[in-house]
């Protein structure tokens, strides 16, 4: 997808929200368990019920590997209803890759190719050669983590050397790849004290913000100090959405957290 889509859709639905896909089989309403592909019947309904109000859907796939061929599966008819249903939005696969040249390059092919997502999140530590496979890749993007909200983060992220930190050197470093135009960046919502200075080392960027919500991140910190003139945010909730309830309403109540958060969101767009 071309930035400027997204960003059209952003205007249009007064809305920088994405929802997680985050599926656990033992948390969704017991009757979808009668389906045949449970997973994907409630990935249909949590769409069908929130796409009006967001600009983006993102699939851990950690939860779809996990429960082997039925999972990769469902995770490929979710994509597949997303593309052709939904084609507006931005999809993301959360899938945290990063590995040597060719083996990156297998991996970009499977989640741009074979199952055509917009974008995948894909983990910096093994440096150029392990991104630049995925940014080969026309109108797709490549989304770096980039300061994260685990309490872990402060393991490494937060190492010093000089006077920066060392999530701050890889975000400065990454943007001399090649096509670092196409990439994007995961900061976390409970850092949001730190987005101002992210900002300085990547104004144009777009920024994935987990952790609104069920991790206890502040949209109206995250839309004061990361938005740029493009919005240049994608906020994303997860269990806040899609677990709202784990009965038969289960879509109808997470259609109204989507709504609200959409309204919230449409403060801080002109």
């Amino acid at each position: 997808m071309e930035i400027q889509k997204l960003i059209q859709q952003i205007e249009k639905k007064k809305s920088m929200l994405c929802v997680g896909l985050d599926v656990d089989l033992e948390k969704i309403p017991k009757h979808l368990l009668d389906h045949e592909d449970p997973i994907f019947e409630f990935n249909k309904a949590i769409i069908e019920a929130t796409q009006e109000f967001c600009v983006a859907f993102k699939p851990n796939t950690a939860f779809y590997e996990a429960q082997g061929l039925k999972g990769w599966a469902a995770l490929k008819k979710t994509i597949d209803y997303l593309n052709t249903f939904y084609p507006e939005q931005f999809t993301i696969a959360d899938a945290k890759r990063g590995d040597i040249g060719n083996t990156s390059s297998m991996y970009a092919k499977a989640f741009f190719k074979n199952l055509n997502f917009d974008s995948v999140t894909v983990a910096p530590y093994m440096g150029r050669d392990s991104v630049e496979p995925f940014l080969s890749f026309n109108d797709k993007h490549t989304i770096l983590l980039g300061l994260t909200s685990n309490q872990g983060s402060e393991d490494f992220q937060f190492l010093k050397s000089e006077d920066e930190f060392l999530f701050e050197n890889v975000l400065k470093k990454s943007q001399t790849w090649e096509n670092s135009q196409q990439l994007m960046y995961v900061i976390g919502a409970t850092k949001a004290d730190h987005l101002k200075s992210i900002r300085s080392i990547l104004p144009n960027s777009f920024l994935l913000i987990p952790g609104v919500g069920a991790q206890g991140g502040s949209l109206k910190e995250v839309c004061k100090n990361g938005m740029n003139s493009s919005y240049g945010l994608l906020i994303n909730s997860s269990r806040g959405i899609i677990y709202a309830s784990n009965q038969n309403d289960f879509a109808e109540k997470a259609k109204l957290k989507a709504k609200a958060l959409q309204k919230e969101m449409a403060l801080f767009i002109n």
